[in-house]
């Protein structure tokens, strides 16, 4: 009889995975294929040319996930937003076992190096709390994708780290305090919120190259917080070339009105590429904004089309 049973529950899993269409199934509570998301990520066939999709069950996953750069077309998919959580708490200055600090880039929750990956209805958190430099994503693949994601953490919140890396998110929540969208990466935000929590004080640090035409565009975005009036700044250049543009956002309060920081390097204005379009809210303040920086036209802000700005890749249409 009790072999009767579990023959029973494996054909419902299977039969289960197969009416929605996904390769594997992750449950905390065995009712999948696997347990932990990471041995999911480890079964998909290395340089598989078709997508892999997986499905993951509600619950709180402490895992620090790697997907290689050899899996590529990888699908996450949360069966809700805000209850399917891959989260972890190192940070920068947590020792490794030689007693050296992790690193900015050694904190991360989840590293995707994989191409063409995309998740949605997930929460990557990264719970360590307000120590200081504690990544929650670090994304360094190209044409990365996430739909109605939730990105929870302080300092360094979501790593674009990947030079050359495309990278889109729609109807996300991403949340943080200092510099809490950085890297080098060129990624569109479209339809955002992003959410100033107090003790911060810049939303974003680029480190666009001098070689790369589009660093960040966020497009119809939120920003929203409880941080207090007048302390945030709309980005700060992490390297010299830095590029970043808002369009049609709604900016809280807590947006200073010069609206950007130079990192205290004169030559920061020269080089950097700072501009918005059609801001609204109380944090729109387009007379008091540094000179050094950008008001666009309306044919000016017509040039930034999806297409253009991830250089012929339109994630929509996938």
């Amino acid at each position: 009889m009790k072999y009767l049973i579990f023959f029973c529950c494996l054909f419902n899993v299977l039969l289960s995975q197969r009416a929605f269409g996904y390769d594997f199934v992750v449950a905390q509570d065995g009712s999948g294929q696997f347990r932990t998301v990471q041995a999911a990520i480890d079964a998909v066939p290395d340089f598989r040319k078709k997508v892999t999709t997986i499905f993951i069950k509600k619950g709180i996953y402490k895992e620090k996930l790697v997907l290689a750069g050899t899996k590529n077309l990888v699908h996450f998919i949360g069966e809700e937003a805000r209850t399917t959580i891959l989260t972890y708490d190192d940070y920068n200055q947590k020792k490794n076992r030689f007693g050296e600090d992790k690193g900015t880039s050694g904190s991360a929750s989840i590293y995707i190096f994989g191409t063409d990956f995309s998740a949605e209805n997930l929460t990557f958190q990264n719970s360590s709390g307000p120590v200081g430099q504690a990544v929650a994503v670090w994304v360094a693949g190209d044409k990365a994708r996430f739909k109605n994601c939730r990105f929870l953490g302080f300092q360094d919140t979501l790593y674009t780290y990947g030079y050359g890396s495309r990278q889109y998110y729609q109807d996300c929540y991403i949340e943080g305090t200092t510099d809490f969208i950085f890297g080098s990466s060129t990624a569109w935000f479209e339809r955002c919120e992003i959410f100033c929590k107090k003790g911060g004080s810049f939303v974003t640090a680029a480190s666009t190259p001098d070689t790369t035409r589009y660093g960040y565009v966020l497009n119809h975005c939120r920003l929203t917080g409880n941080a207090p009036a007048n302390s945030y700044a709309l980005g700060r250049p992490w390297r010299s070339y830095a590029k970043t543009v808002y369009l049609h956002c709604e900016l809280g309060n807590f947006i200073r009105p010069e609206g950007w920081d130079p990192w205290d390097k004169e030559e920061n204005k020269r080089t950097a590429y700072y501009a918005e379009y059609n801001s609204t809210g109380p944090g729109a303040a387009p007379k008091q904004r540094v000179p050094w920086a950008h008001l666009l036209t309306p044919q000016e802000a017509q040039q930034y089309t999806l297409t253009t700005v991830l250089r012929g890749w339109d994630p929509t249409k996938e």
